[in-house]
Parts: C-alpha cells; sequence; structure tokens
C-alpha cells in the first residue's frame, strides 16, 4: 500500500530541500578527501625527494615504496610506482622557485581549504583540484605562474580534465586578454577588467575544415554548425542568440554576423567575422551595429553593448588608432584555421553517413 505522502505537497517540498542538502554534503565530503588526500600527497612527495637527495637508497627506493605501501594500503590506488613519480614531479614543480613552504604545507593539510577561498599560498589553491588535473597541469605548463593561471580557472570554471588539456593544449594562458581593445576608455570598471580577461587573440578555428576560397558566410556558417566547439573556443559565460540577427534602422534593414549575451558581463556581444585583413572602415560598420543593439535590444539592466572584430589579419597600429576615437567598447583580433582543404577536392571528399555506409557493406561481407 503506497503512502499518501506522496501526494502531500508540502512533504514534497521538504524532501527536494533534504535531498539538496544531501547533495551539497556529498560534494563537501568530496572536497575535503580531495585536500586531504593531495595534502598527505604534498608531504610524501617532500620526504621522497628529501630522502634521495639525503640516503644512499639507490635507484631502487620508489619501487621498494611502491611495493610496501601497496601491501599495507591494498585499496589505495596513489602508491604505484608511476603515481609516486608523479608525487614527486608534483612536489619539485612548485618547488622550483621557493614558492612554498613546508610550514605552509603542515598547516594546510591540518586545516583543509574551503573552495569559495583563494589563498595566496598556491598549495592552497593546487590541492583544490583534481589530482588528475594536477597531473595534466604539471606535465603540460612550463612554469608556476602558468600552472597557476590553469589551477585558478579550473576552480573558477570548474573545468573537467578535458576540457583543461584542450584549454591548456590551446595556450590559453598566453591569448588570453592579448587582444587590442578600448575597454579601459569606453567601459567603467571592473566590467573593462572582466572584458579584457574575457577574450583573447588570436582565436583559434581548428575545429572548422574550410576551402582556400571561403568567404565570410561559409565561415559565419561553419562556426554555427559548430557552435558548441565555438563557444568552448569564446570561453565562460557566452550564451548563443543568432546569426545574421536583423536590425532596422530608419528604412533600411541591417544584419550583425553573430549575437552572444555574457553572463558574467551582463551585456550583450556583437561579433563580426572577416575574412580578410583588417581595415579601418570595419570598427566604423561595427560601432554603427553597437549603437543599433543598444538602442534596440538592450534593457536598463544590461551593460553596454561590446563588439568583437574577429578578422583573418591586423596591423597592430592601424586597429589601435581605428578604435582612438570610437566611444563604443570594440575588441580587434585574429583568427587561425589549421585545416583547408582546396575547393575542388572537397566535394569529392565522402561524407561521414557515406563512410558509415561503406564500413555497413564491410560488416555485411
Amino acid at each position: 500500500m503506497k503512502s499518501n505522502l506522496i501526494y502531500d505537497k508540502n512533504y514534497k517540498n521538504w524532501l527536494v530541500d533534504i535531498k539538496i542538502k544531501i547533495r551539497s554534503a556529498q560534494l563537501k565530503a568530496v572536497v575535503k578527501v580531495n585536500n586531504e588526500l593531495l595534502g598527505l600527497y604534498w608531504q610524501l612527495g617532500a620526504d621522497i625527494v628529501e630522502k634521495q637527495t639525503h640516503s644512499k637508497w639507490g635507484d631502487g627506493f620508489l619501487l621498494q615504496l611502491s611495493k610496501d605501501l601497496t601491501i599495507e594500503f591494498p585499496d589505495m590506488k596513489g602508491f604505484s610506482i608511476s603515481n609516486l613519480k608523479y608525487i614527486k614531479q608534483w612536489y619539485k614543480f612548485y618547488n622550483q622557485e621557493k614558492i612554498l613552504s613546508q610550514q605552509a604545507v603542515g598547516l594546510i593539510a591540518k586545516q583543509p581549504v574551503s573552495t569559495n577561498q583563494i589563498s595566496q599560498q598556491p598549495i592552497e589553491q593546487i590541492i583544490q583540484i583534481p589530482w588528475g588535473h594536477n597531473i595534466a597541469i604539471i606535465t603540460k605548463c612550463k612554469n608556476i605562474k602558468e600552472a597557476l593561471y590553469y589551477v585558478q580557472n579550473t576552480i573558477t570554471h570548474n573545468w573537467s580534465r578535458s576540457v583543461l588539456v584542450h584549454q591548456i593544449e590551446r595556450n590559453l594562458y598566453k591569448r588570453e586578454g592579448k587582444f587590442i581593445n578600448n575597454f579601459v576608455l569606453t567601459l567603467p570598471k571592473p566590467q573593462s577588467d572582466i572584458a579584457e580577461q574575457t577574450l583573447k587573440d588570436p582565436y583559434i578555428f581548428d575545429f572548422l575544415s574550410m576551402t582556400k576560397e571561403y568567404d565570410e558566410r561559409e565561415l559565419e556558417n561553419a562556426i554555427v554548425n559548430h557552435v558548441t566547439q565555438f563557444l568552448l573556443e569564446l570561453g565562460a559565460g557566452f550564451a548563443y542568440i543568432g546569426k545574421q540577427v536583423a536590425l532596422k534602422v530608419g528604412e533600411r534593414e541591417f544584419f550583425i554576423d553573430l549575437l552572444f549575451y555574457h553572463i558574467k558581463l551582463h551585456c550583450y556581444v556583437v561579433i563580426e567575422l572577416k575574412t580578410v585583413d583588417f581595415e579601418p572602415e570595419h570598427t566604423g560598420k561595427l560601432n554603427f551595429y553597437l549603437k543599433a543593439v543598444d538602442s534596440q535590444l538592450r534593457t536598463e539592466d544590461d551593460k553596454p553593448t561590446i563588439g568583437i572584430l574577429i578578422c583573418k589579419k591586423k596591423d597592430k597600429v592601424v586597429a589601435e588608432y581605428s578604435l582612438s576615437d570610437i566611444h563604443k567598447p570594440i575588441g580587434v583580433s585574429q583568427y587561425q584555421l589549421t585545416h583547408s582543404l582546396p575547393k575542388k577536392f572537397k566535394s569529392s571528399l565522402p561524407t561521414i553517413g557515406e563512410i558509415e555506409a561503406e564500413l555497413s557493406k564491410d560488416k555485411k561481407l
């Protein structure tokens, strides 16, 4: 016999609240376990480095340690020889510039760090992200400053390991905030700072396969067809609204290439694509579009609309001159395509459907 409680509105609301509390407790437990485990790894790394430096135990030391710890703690998977080497590498990586101290580590091991606080001590940040993320960072980054950039972004944006690796391999550290813009002069703080940190130069469109003779409409359609990858390249906070968005000004109708809304900046973002080198008149047209969006779409709750001009190539001085007297916030960046196919061959290439059909035939033979 079913309980009548399942139809009781108060019970159902209370049950939802209980579930939220349980999930929250589970998350806190995972975070605490991760902090404790990485605190242990840090101390173990310090001990390994110290013993290998001052003892005469030889090259077989780590292998013997792995065997002994695995026998003693069979349920723990972190004592393999490969993981012990990663623990040693992790500790040595962050100590290469003598930034971290054993005193700080001892304090952290006894008092786990809250995930809503990022302390000045790097160790307090690196133990907040999973071990797999840490391994990816130390094996792919060249220095501590670059590594901590990815640690901080992982904490802020809750990146999965695959997204983290994707951003490292695309060199986000060197591209973010490196484009030409007039945000300091046209946006209030802190929006100008956030906008500068949000955008990058160049944008890498290696998820697109374009012909050598592609035009702006082809590039735009290709981006929309791969909008998930494009959003990942743009960065966190962008929400796609549409392409060729119509704006009527006077008796004429104009169409902006791509329109987004940025959740963190609380503003519309107009993106104009140019498959040619940057020309000064490009900013004039984009400035016109920003005025139209501010007049027709922006509400009192929205911040000033931002424009991003992404072109094939730009002359830095020409771009800076062009933005110097523009009163709307605009950034100018380049894009890179790594895949390019000759137009005469593109139509002859088999589609995914055709390849799958051929594979199906092979299976039947």
